[in-house]
């Protein structure tokens, strides 16, 4: 990640403006009459309205609904899409770690959010620190709640350097930092239990970088068997004969940080249609050029608008936005992608502000 922008310190959305403030309790009842009680007296209301009283707390309310749809959106947690919940936080330059508690997964790991050290599984796409800077501490915490040896995923160009890392760790700490680190090239396959396996595909970022895809496996009765009786098949299958073909399902594809030429590789195709994309969409506007974003290795928005005839996915998640962005531009931007294909684009927009905070 090559991208140098600043952020603002996050805060948390008020709920209420502060020029309006409202009590959590209704106050207690008052003894003393007021010309504006609507109990008492029914020909002031006329006067209020008139003075314009009546539109100020409409448009409270109305903004006090405006923030606690920005509260919402910050705090939540995760997105449900095609059977998977998915959740984490990915700020482009700052942190990326994308978790799917389903596959016991997390894609890259950013500065190590604590619900990302449950999963057993984590696939790094390449050595800037915002997607790997907390792989030494996913470790040690695992073992410090006892838990199994992760497998961390790592493209084989830094293996050898992650190795490195985990001894210097070792030697200053004087711990164990017990992992099992598997260099998986693109292409290749590795079985992450009996019916799910993971494949490494190419993306383009400034440094090595490589997508996955995480496949579900079956087996189908072969075509010449498919009008056999049950019996008969029975037969073969005792007999030795391999009566079944492995079927390999996209399930879901990650691609890290790259540049949109991903979506034109034939041999990505599997990402294309897996049931879930999560993609990059670092820059959503005219501010960034298209250019600029292929410079720092990264995808504009602009540019899966005009590849979007070969998503065939059912859902894609944008991620990695630049924080220059609020909520509400990301959620303006994404409705533009929304039109254009059939799946459905929801933002991971965890992290970022409301421009109501």
């Amino acid at each position: 990640m090559q991208t140098s922008l600043t952020i603002s310190p996050f805060k948390t959305p008020l709920i209420f403006p502060p020029h309006h403030p409202i009590s959590p309790k209704p106050p207690p009842p008052q003894h003393h009459h007021s010309p504006l009680s609507l109990q008492n007296h029914v020909g002031p209301v006329y006067s209020v309205k008139g003075s314009g009283y009546l539109s100020t707390i409409g448009q409270a309310i109305r903004e006090e609904e405006e923030y606690r749809k920005a509260r919402a959106q910050v705090l939540r947690k995760g997105v449900d899409l095609e059977g998977y919940t998915i959740e984490g936080v990915s700020i482009g330059g700052h942190e990326t770690c994308v978790i799917v508690p389903e596959l016991k997964c997390a894609f890259d790991i950013g500065r190590c959010p604590s619900r990302a050290i449950q999963q057993n599984f984590v696939f790094i796409t390449h050595a800037h620190l915002d997607h790997i800077g907390g792989l030494p501490m996913y470790v040690a915490s695992r073992g410090l709640y006892n838990l199994t040896p992760p497998t961390v995923f790592v493209p084989p160009c830094i293996k050898d350097d992650v190795e490195k890392l985990f001894e210097i760790h070792r030697a200053m700490g004087k711990v164990e930092l017990n992992l099992d680190l598997v260099a998986l090239d693109v292409g290749d396959t590795y079985e992450l239990r009996n019916n799910l396996v993971v494949r490494a595909f190419r993306t383009q970022h400034v440094i090595p970088s490589q997508g996955y895809v995480i496949y579900s496996v079956r087996k189908k009765l072969k075509m010449q068997y498919s009008r056999m009786k049950g019996r008969q098949i029975e037969k073969l299958k005792k007999s030795g004969v391999e009566i079944t073909d492995i079927v390999l399902s996209p399930e879901v594809a990650f691609t890290g940080d790259t540049t949109s030429d991903y979506m034109l590789d034939p041999r990505n195709a599997d990402a294309l249609r897996a049931k879930v994309l999560i993609t990059e969409a670092t820059f959503l506007d005219e501010g960034f050029s298209i250019e600029q974003a292929r410079q720092h290795g990264h995808t504009h928005l602009f540019e899966i608008i005009e590849h979007a005839q070969w998503i065939r996915n059912k859902a894609v998640l944008l991620t990695h936005f630049s924080s220059r962005y609020s909520i509400e531009d990301i959620r303006q931007a994404v409705s533009k992608l929304q039109s254009k294909v059939s799946a459905k684009v929801v933002p991971l927009t965890e992290g970022f502000k409301s421009m109501y905070s």
